[in-house]
């Protein structure tokens, strides 16, 4: 799984004009399955999520994480992370995982974030969404926890 990770003043995400997620300060999480990816997965990528320190301590260096700050975590399903750009100029998006998988391991992620940490927000899976954030730092991490392998 592969997620983008953003350090916020505030987020919010929106479908057909409806705020759907919304948090202050905290982490906007842009978020895609991978062909191979598993719960096992999910579960590495929420730890790294909510343990990950990208937030300043007294000193000003980044040693606390979202959970240690008591930050909102907003996760928003993205497919286009997993976009393969190396050749032409139109990406291939066969490295994702199936919508259904997707859902299940997005599904699966925001479990095993909100057993971890609160608050949690989101978008909506699959669904055309607005997304709207301030940007602290800014800030902005990428993580992977790569797929398992067949054979």
């Amino acid at each position: 799984m592969i997620a983008l990770l953003q350090r916020v003043a505030s987020a919010r995400v929106s479908c057909a004009g409806e705020t759907v997620g919304e948090i202050g300060p905290g982490v906007l999480v842009l978020a895609c399955a991978e062909r191979g990816d598993t719960p096992r997965q999910a579960a590495r990528l929420a730890e790294r999520i909510v343990n990950l320190r990208m937030f300043a301590d007294q000193d000003g260096r980044m040693n606390r994480s979202v959970r240690e700050v008591g930050g909102g975590v907003l996760l928003v399903s993205q497919f286009t992370l997993v976009a393969d750009t190396r050749s032409g100029n139109r990406p291939s998006f066969t490295p994702a995982a199936d919508p259904e998988a997707g859902q299940r391991l997005f599904d699966e992620l925001v479990r095993a974030v909100s057993a971890a940490h609160a608050p949690v927000a989101t978008g909506r899976f699959g669904a055309h969404m607005q997304v709207s954030l301030v940007n602290d730092g800014p800030v902005t991490f990428w993580l992977r926890v790569d797929p398992e392998r067949a054979g």
